[in-house]
């Protein structure tokens, strides 16, 4: 077990944005914000970004208090941003009682970041099970196990179980999944930060109006 002083040590040695950062010219970027995280995504993704489809979700429970957790990002569309869960999970749960969320996306190799918030939108059951009939087997077992954020009583319990929705899965790959859902968060604003090394880094964000249309404006670092 490291010490508290191996800790700060390490903690302290740490430093970002070592290398070659893109460069990022606010005033040529696009009018609404989808077009400029997809060049971003891509650039990240051939720029070796490992797992840039990973993202954090944020909701609130019925008390008010945050939560937040990694997923994977399923698609980002004229719609807005996808995601997928059980509706029966915490962010299930969550969402159901406040449909409103926060994404992050973090690609620390081109020091860049996208913030986004809006409301959350629930997919129909067909194409939730779309969203599951598209992805893997282990994707497939995963879901037919079920049971997510409840208190699993041992690491047996979950072997048994996962066994037996792999076996499902591969018998039956078109198992339903009821809880199994698919989510649009509908973006009402998104922030794009380039890291900068002289901290003199630059942030969009853009702002949807009441009428529809995007407003774009520049944020202090």
């Amino acid at each position: 077990m490291s010490s508290s002083s191996e800790f700060h040590e390490v903690l302290h040695s740490l430093r970002v944005w070592d290398s070659p950062l893109p460069g990022f010219d606010a005033a040529a970027a696009p009018g609404e914000p989808l077009a400029l995280f997809r060049e971003w995504f891509v650039h990240a993704a051939r720029a070796g970004q490992p797992e840039p489809h990973t993202m954090s979700l944020a909701t609130v429970d019925s008390e008010g208090r945050p939560d937040v957790r990694v997923l994977m990002l399923h698609d980002a569309d004229e719609r807005g941003w996808h995601f997928a869960s059980h509706s029966t999970s915490a962010k299930g749960r969550q969402l159901a009682g406040r449909a409103e969320a926060a994404l992050c996306f973090y690609w620390p190799s081109v020091a860049r970041q996208v913030r986004i918030r809006g409301r959350v939108l629930v997919c129909g059951p067909e194409e939730s099970r779309a969203d599951l009939a598209v992805r893997s087997r282990g994707a497939l077992a995963a879901a037919l196990t079920g049971r997510q954020s409840e208190v699993l009583g041992s690491g047996e319990e979950l072997v048994r179980a996962s066994a037996a929705a792999w076996e499902r899965a591969g018998a039956e790959p078109d198992a339903p999944a009821p809880t199994w859902t698919r989510y649009v968060l509908e973006p009402a604003e998104a922030e794009f930060f380039q890291g900068d090394a002289a901290r003199r880094h630059i942030r969009l964000r853009y702002r949807r109006t009441a009428g529809g249309a995007w407003l774009r404006e520049l944020l202090w670092p």
